[in-house]
């Protein structure tokens, strides 16, 4: 298992667009993918489980993958949301 702590970047937060952008990106790899945010965690291939998070610009998540690719997993998805927007 590998997991990283990170800071959301987006302005729209882990909502919308860069919500389907996480979700798309997270669908590429096999393993098993979770978010989680004060204590609740939701599954990072799911839009709508992710937005029941209410993750926005600046709160800390937490990315954890179990499975084959799991740092390439966690790696990617960190550099994504972690992103300022332009």
């Amino acid at each position: 298992m590998v997991e990283r702590q990170t800071t959301v970047g987006p302005a729209e937060g882990l909502h919308a667009r860069p919500a389907a952008q996480f979700v798309r990106t997270a669908r590429q790899f096999v393993s098993d993918i979770k978010v989680i945010k004060d204590g609740k965690e939701a599954n990072a291939k799911s839009p709508l489980s992710l937005m029941t998070l209410a993750a926005k610009k600046g709160h800390q998540i937490t990315i954890r993958a179990e499975g084959a690719d799991e740092q390439a997993a966690v790696d990617a998805l960190v550099e994504l949301i972690s992103r300022e927007e332009e």
